[in-house]
């Protein structure tokens, strides 16, 4: 199973967010995806999960064209996203915020209990599900943002920053699970990230995003030897090298 963004542009009036760019993804594998920030990566996210439509070309997922659906049922056909912000409901606990996302994929309130208890035992999370999502820390908030977009099993799961504000430990942590997401659960991750050591310590193959068009893509060294990427991110002046602690 594949996902793939074909030739996307985005143009907002005389600006053009995104320009012709092309992505793709398989399950059970990780795909990075950086840049600077404005480079255009939540757009890329946006596109691909309908709450933005592009200007031009097409989001494939296992071969159709859902550049049409909605939100909603992109999400019931396997593709499910995180936010940069977690978008908990403060007034309730973990387990309901969880057993909502179920819900609204069609399952019982039941059922969707239990499988928000096996994610978050699958996690190490168990611990937070009668907690409130209000007062929750700001890693396990992120932690519970992973779990519900894990609700049912999708096949893609599109990560948006998600070790922004993280300590270096937390972040070796997270690392750990999106890992663990790939193999255990054969789901394709597309991780879009500013720490960049994380994204290429994790991904097969990594998109660089600059202005919205993609200046550089290939493995990690294809990555640091890029002359491209060198000058989008740090200047002329500094060697590859240097991306590893970006």
């Amino acid at each position: 199973m594949s996902l793939e963004l074909s030739s996307i542009s985005v143009a907002f009036g005389g600006f053009k967010a995104l320009d012709d760019v092309t992505i793709s993804l398989n399950k059970a594998e990780i795909v990075g995806l950086i840049g600077p920030n404005g480079a255009g990566k939540t757009t890329c996210i946006n596109i691909i999960t309908g709450f933005q439509d592009p200007t031009s070309g097409t989001v494939l997922l296992d071969g159709q064209n859902i550049n049409t659906k909605a939100p909603f049922d992109i999400r019931r056909r396997g593709l499910a996203r995180t936010f940069q912000a977690g978008r908990l409901f403060t007034g309730l606990d973990v387990l309901d915020n969880l057993a909502v996302t179920g819900v609204g994929l069609g399952h019982s309130r039941h059922r969707s209990e239990e499988e928000a208890l096996r994610l978050l035992t699958w996690m190490g999370a168990e611990h937070l599900a009668e907690l409130p999502a209000a007062g929750l820390p700001y890693t396990d908030e992120r932690r519970v943002g992973i779990v519900r977009a894990l609700m049912f099993a999708p096949d893609f799961l599109l990560l948006d920053e998600p070790a922004a504000g993280m300590s270096e430990t937390e972040a070796d942590d997270l690392a750990q699970i999106i890992k663990r997401i790939a193999e255990e659960l054969a789901c394709g991750v597309l991780l879009i990230e500013h720490n960049v050591g994380l994204v290429l310590s994790l991904s097969k193959h990594v998109y660089v995003l600059d202005a919205g068009k993609i200046i550089e893509e290939g493995d990690k060294a294809a990555i640091l030897g890029s002359t491209a990427v060198r000058e989008a991110y740090l200047g002329a002046e500094h060697k590859p090298e240097n991306m590893g602690d970006a």
